[in-house]
């Protein structure tokens, strides 16, 4: 890339003028510091740019721990990120794995994962992207894997005694300092789709005291916070209201959700268009809820997964309408999903052969020109 010194001033620069709060509200009730302000008042907060973008997966694939590089996960590469870049993508969300990264709760991190990791956020700063880093574990960690398959692990809850909150707290406050120096970190994704956690330790307990810890070491880098039940759009007012009062000295907290649009709103597209029953318009109503509730509250959402087969055109209108939707409300998101290891998957853009997939002729309608 010519003249990186160039473009990391402009990063730095880009971020430093990403904070915007949220309009004022006639009904002091809805208020709730965080989020990106103090209020509803209809209109969704903005405190970082809502591009729209693509996540970068393989780091986090195989439940196999810790894995072999090459043979159950694998890193993206920095050709990997370009091939978005020179389309015009500004923002991959990375997802990574807690096991991986802390090979012991509570432990150093490993040098060789974090190494890694860091070539992945260097490569994308170099090239003008931004980065979420993902933790997808779903509110899980793995305490035993025979290292081969994933068919004898166990896994401990978090916020039980295993894996505790403070726990979760410690690996945070550890990512944050390594990486809170890098220009072009859009968010700290604390935890993908967290579910069924324990009635003892409620999801936004935990996630409140991960802010309040990662505070203490980074007080500039957006902090996004996913909603109950894996992370679900749809069922956001009734399973993920209490985010509302979530708190942030920094007043930096984004709202992520995810969609898919099957029947069962897994992804898993296990039958074609007509067999899940889908609409034109079952994304925007699916997406509505969490869209509305981050207007009414005044904050900053995210849509951080949303994908479709490539096997229907009328999957690609369901995906339109969507975007369309959440572009015109102020919210970006990342397309799940992209990556080597995807091969041929339906829901996939990485390229085959060189060659764009066909979701790619929606997605880069809504990317931002600079």
């Amino acid at each position: 890339m010519k003249n990186i010194k160039f473009i990391n001033i402009i990063m730095a620069l880009a971020l430093v003028c990403f904070g915007l709060t949220a309009c004022s509200s006639d009904n002091d009730d809805n208020g709730g510091e965080g989020g990106g302000g103090t209020g509803g008042g209809g209109s969704v907060a903005k405190l970082a740019e809502p591009y729209f973008g693509v996540n970068m997966s393989g780091a986090e694939f195989a439940a196999v721990y810790p894995g072999i590089d090459g043979t159950h996960y694998g890193y993206p590469t920095r050709s990997d990120i370009e091939y978005f870049a020179n389309k015009g993508f500004k923002l991959i969300r990375f997802p990574f794995r807690w096991e991986r990264i802390q090979k012991q709760l509570g432990g150093e991190l490993d040098q060789v994962e974090l190494a890694k990791m860091k070539a992945v956020v260097s490569a994308a700063q170099e090239l003008g992207v931004y980065v979420i880093l993902d933790l997808h574990n779903f509110g899980r960690y793995c305490t035993y894997s025979n290292g081969y398959s994933s068919a004898d692990n166990n896994y401990a809850i978090l916020g039980s005694r295993t894996c505790s909150t403070a726990h979760f707290c410690d690996l945070w406050k550890r990512l944050a300092q390594e990486f809170m120096g890098y220009t072009n970190v859009w968010g700290y994704d604390i935890m993908n789709e967290p579910h069924n956690m324990l009635s003892s330790s409620p999801w936004d307990k935990i996630a409140q005291e991960c802010i309040d810890a990662i505070r203490e070491v980074d007080r500039q880098t957006p902090i996004v916070v996913e909603g109950n039940e894996f992370a679900s759009s749809s069922k956001w007012t009734n399973l993920s209201q209490d985010l509302k009062d979530l708190t942030d000295p920094s007043d930096k907290l984004i709202f992520q959700a995810h969609v898919y649009f099957d029947n069962d709103a897994s992804g898993k597209y296990v039958k074609d268009y007509d067999g899940e029953q889908a609409t034109e318009d079952i994304g925007v109503e699916r997406l509505k809820p969490f869209v509305e509730w981050c207007k009414k509250y005044g904050k900053q959402g995210f849509v951080g997964e949303y994908g479709v087969p490539d096997n229907d055109p009328r999957w690609l209108v369901t995906l339109d309408k969507a975007l369309q939707y959440l572009s015109e409300n102020g919210i970006g998101g990342t397309y799940w999903s992209a990556g080597p290891r995807w091969g041929d998957d339906a829901l996939a853009v990485q390229p085959i052969n060189g060659q764009d997939r066909p979701q790619m002729s929606v997605i880069v309608k809504y990317l931002k020109a600079e």
